[in-house]
């Protein structure tokens, strides 16, 4: 077992969990978060071989990681996952729910199976994993909790009516709870990237990801480091004052 404060940089010696940190934006603020000095542990359903690859590079930064296989649809899960950090580290200070799932479907052809399930990635999972992690920092009187939401969330997209919906309800529980656990010395903050450059984006041609990149202000697609930057700062002292709001970074694209 590592010891806490492994490391340097503005998180040192904070423990971090990252839920579905396997790839994507998740393994690039899995990184980035290490990179600062946090420990961190990474979760992920069915990628183990991808998620021991990102605990292994963040341990030869010199922080400590695990990765945690956790369904983060179930509650019992989602405790596991908690307990285990906490077993190995004695707390959890961030936890950036950012396990999700895609939908392209229009929604007169989604099923409720379909429905069902981006909620209960999304929604629940954010739910049953905050649920975990509160006694823990509420007993510490600090926290921060990262929800990873999307510009869907803030103005919709068609073919995605299940998705957006979904990011839209990770914006209210955000800021609903910033205003319930504030006075526990615990922030909550959302981050809604824009189009980022993930495996999410694997049904688009090479035109389609052209024009789309093209319509932006900055004339390029997110990368998962540019939503990566927007949790660090949130999870940094920098953001001790910031709670309940949404952080975006979408290249400038219009709300």
């Amino acid at each position: 077992m590592s010891p806490v404060g492994a490391g340097s940089g503005q998180l040192a010696g904070q423990v971090a969990i990252v839920t579905g940190a396997s790839r994507g934006i998740g393994r690039a603020v899995a990184l980035a978060l290490a990179q600062e000095g946090a420990q961190v542990a990474i979760n992920y359903r069915e990628q183990a071989k991808a998620a021991h690859e990102v605990a292994a590079a963040i341990r030869e930064m010199g922080s400590d990681a695990i990765s945690i296989r956790a369904d983060v649809r179930r509650e019992a899960d989602c405790r596991e996952l908690v307990e285990t950090a906490v077993a190995r580290w004695g707390k959890v200070d961030i936890l950036v729910n950012n396990a999700g799932t895609a939908l392209h479907r229009l929604l007169i052809d989604t099923t409720p199976s379909e429905w069902e399930t981006v909620m209960a990635v999304h929604l629940g999972g954010a739910f049953h994993c905050t649920r975990a992690a509160l006694p823990y920092m509420i007993r510490a009187g600090r926290g921060r909790i990262i929800n990873m939401s999307s510009v869907w969330g803030q103005v919709g997209a068609a073919n995605e009516v299940a998705y957006s919906t979904a990011k839209a309800g990770l914006i209210g529980f955000t800021r609903a709870l910033a205003k319930e656990v504030a006075r526990a010395g615990i922030t909550v903050n959302a981050v809604a990237p824009g189009v980022i450059e993930t495996d999410m984006l694997g049904e688009l041609s090479e035109e389609e990801r052209a024009q789309l990149a093209e319509s932006l202000p900055l004339g390029r697609l997110g990368r998962p480091q540019d939503a990566a930057a927007a949790v660090v700062f949130l999870a940094s002292p920098a953001a001790a004052y910031v709670t309940g709001q949404v952080i975006c970074p979408n290249g400038g694209m219009a709300m």
